[in-house]
């Protein structure tokens, strides 16, 4: 209930207010007295609201506003120095609240707090009308959000149930299209389950036609065994029957040998009285060194291949060294690569032709030495040794076509020795009537 008295301001002071001041005035109430704060000492603040002399007004606003709101209420005087602050800051409305006659124009809350805090007569009122007045701008407010809360509701509402029409119709399409897909699915895996049956029936024929076959591999492999151990009894029945034919063959060889060196013994010492009766002098010239060659220091040699023939007695060797006028003729790189394949080529020739020289001083043999010197590009460094002649073939010729250049110039009946292990070499240089004697004869004579 309001209690009012006439008069000035005086008599506005006796007015009670008997309702909480409403939440938009006490705001600007609390705002004005931030405001006039600041025109205030120290001392002229009371005690509680000292320690906020040096906030700004709206920290002031912010922290003390419970303070503030609570002295104007309680201290007249504090009151009192505010609403000095307020009339000189906003005179024309304090004018116009003293007269009892506020601006229409104002807003009701900035009058009401400013009653509040200079309580003219009637400021109860104004406080009273500006709170009911905020009130139903509150309800008018709640109002219009209410309604536009319920507008923006009614479209969400009407957006999620045309949303809800469009994924509804799509889900069910899409269910459609899995029923589809599962219908193809289920066919495909029909097709593929009825495939994996005629696969398996496939693997178990094939697996019974491997069984068979596998059963019939190991009979072949049981036969061709048993075939290959009577095979080999067979070989070295037939081994056996060749060795004692080679043993024969060697003691009828030497029964010949030693008949043809008793003719040739007895052709030497006629020979030999012929030629002193006719006083011949020494032949100067041997037929080898008619046959067109290239010398060592010209040419590099060429490896060749052996081909490798039966070894035979050493001993064979010196008695055809032995013979008068004897020529013996040597395939250079097929003795090497017979002997010590795994030198160097230049080292090669060294060892051959020093072991031919120890062997022309021992015997007084000719000895020729041919290496193969086809396609060389430089030439080679080789001082023959002594009593032994060393020829490569020019580009072009091969190392056996000189050999049996080297057999064809000598004359009939003289004996010409060729070692090599080369078949074509040694039956060619036989038809010419030489005598071939395997490398390997000659490896062990040399050893």
């Amino acid at each position: 209930m309001v209690e009012t008295t006439g008069g000035g301001p005086e008599d506005g002071a006796a007015e009670v207010l008997d309702r909480p001041l409403p939440d938009g005035v006490r705001r600007r109430v609390v705002q004005i007295a931030a405001d006039g704060f600041g025109g205030l000492t120290v001392t002229e603040l009371p005690a509680p609201l000292r320690q906020y002399a040096r906030f700004t007004p709206s920290r002031r606003a912010k922290f003390a506003g419970n303070a503030m709101a609570a002295a104007l209420e309680s201290d007249p005087l504090f009151r009192q120095r505010i609403g000095e602050r307020l009339r000189e800051a906003q005179p024309e409305l304090a004018g116009a609240l003293d007269s009892g006659s506020p601006p229409p124009a104002a807003d009701p809350l900035d009058v009401a707090a400013a009653a509040y805090v200079l309580r003219p007569a009637g400021w109860v009122k104004l406080v009273t009308a500006a709170g009911e007045e905020a009130q139903r701008a509150d309800a008018e407010r709640a109002d219009e959000e209410n309604r536009a809360e319920l507008e923006r509701l009614r479209a969400e509402l009407a957006r999620a149930r045309e949303h809800t029409r469009s994924e509804t119709e799509r889900l069910r399409t899409e269910l459609e299209a899995a029923k589809k897909e599962a219908d193809s699915l289920h066919r495909k895996l029909r097709s593929a389950l009825s495939d994996v049956k005629r696969g398996e029936a496939a693997l178990r024929k094939l697996r019974s036609e491997m069984e068979a076959v596998r059963a019939e591999g190991h009979a072949q492999v049981s036969a061709a065994e048993s075939e290959s151990r009577r095979l080999k009894a067979r070989l070295g029945e037939t081994e056996a029957a060749l060795e004692a034919a080679r043993r024969a063959a060697r003691e009828g060889r030497s029964v010949e040998d030693m008949r043809v060196r008793l003719l040739l013994d007895t052709v030497l010492d006629a020979a030999q009285g012929l030629r002193r009766e006719l006083a011949l002098p020494p032949v100067s010239v041997r037929p080898a060194e008619t046959v067109d060659a290239v010398e060592p220091g010209r040419m590099t040699p060429k490896d060749i291949a052996a081909r490798a023939l039966s070894e035979d007695d050493p001993a064979v060797l010196d008695q055809l060294l032995a013979l008068p006028q004897a020529h013996l003729v040597v395939d250079g790189y097929n003795v090497t690569k017979t002997g010590y394949p795994q030198m160097p080529l230049e080292k090669q020739r060294l060892r051959l032709l020093g072991q031919l020289a120890q062997l022309a001083a021992q015997t007084g043999a000719e000895v020729t030495c041919v290496f193969d010197g086809a396609e060389l590009a430089a030439p080679v460094l080789l001082a023959p040794p002594r009593g032994v002649r060393v020829l490569f073939s020019k580009p072009g010729v091969t190392a056996d076509e000189l050999i049996r250049q080297l057999v064809r110039a000598e004359p009939p009946g003289r004996p010409v020795i060729v070692a090599s292990t080369d078949r074509e070499v040694a039956d060619g240089v036989a038809r010419a009537g030489a005598r071939p004697v395997a490398s390997a004869v000659l490896l062990k004579r040399l050893s």
